[in-house]
């Protein structure tokens, strides 16, 4: 689904990654489910680029819903994957503290548990080999994506900015859809590790430059970091 120019999605409002298409390349954030895999396909035939164009992938975090073809993408193409020292344990391993689910709604919660299923979701590797970032990074990658460390959700959470295609991808740092409970619009995240320090991370994000702010869950907010990290902190 191409958002705007140089600017796509892949999968959906339950889970979505995103790309990069500029002429020197193209750069991947977050690998969405396993199944996404034929998502990406599909959209680099439409732009008609080949697999060889991708650059690099660079994770928000490392949780198992973020990172589904990112192993795969490594191991045959090559491709390099980025992630937060902070995440780079659990990326490997799969380990994180457990957190509560909170509020859920019976009909969300199943949808996105079948839509996980369709997609392959039991069947994500975890990434064998990475490259670690940190808070303030410039990666040579196309578009010249910025880390922003924005921890909370996970240790190393990160929102990437790429001012050159006017926008801020946070992962899981906020959502405009709740997975588990299909309520929409900016609110915080579920499955955060440390809600309290989720929210104080905001302030770094509220003060970026962006005209598209895009969740890992949920539609794409068209609007500036600073107005959905007041409107998630309303919500909270």
């Amino acid at each position: 689904m191409k958002l705007a120019p140089h600017l796509h999605r892949l999968g959906n409002d339950i889970v979505a990654s995103y790309l990069i298409d500029l002429p020197e390349g193209i750069t991947l954030v977050d690998a969405g489910l396993p199944g996404h895999w034929n998502d990406l396909q599909r959209e680099l035939a439409v732009i008609g680029r080949p697999l060889s164009d991708i650059r690099g992938l660079v994770l928000t975090h490392g949780d198992s819903d973020h990172i589904g073809f990112a192993e795969r993408l490594r191991r045959e193409a090559g491709v390099p994957v980025y992630i937060h020292g902070a995440d780079a344990h659990r990326v490997r391993t799969g380990e994180k503290p457990k957190t509560p689910m909170g509020p859920a709604r019976p009909g969300p919660m199943l949808g996105f548990l079948a839509y996980g299923l369709r997609k392959s979701a039991l069947r994500t590797r975890h990434v064998t080999e990475v490259s670690e970032v940190a808070d303030g990074d410039v990666l040579d990658l196309p578009g010249a994506p910025v880390v922003v460390g924005l921890p909370g959700h996970s240790p190393g959470s990160i929102a990437v900015h790429v001012p050159a295609v006017g926008a801020v991808f946070v992962g899981d740092a906020l959502t405009t859809r709740h997975v588990l409970t299909g309520e929409e619009g900016a609110q915080p995240a579920p499955f955060t590790d440390e809600p309290t320090e989720a929210l104080a991370s905001l302030d770094r994000l509220a003060a970026l430059d962006a005209a598209w702010v895009l969740p890992g869950h949920g539609a794409p907010w068209r609007g500036t970091p600073a107005d959905i990290a007041a409107a998630v902190r309303a919500r909270a």
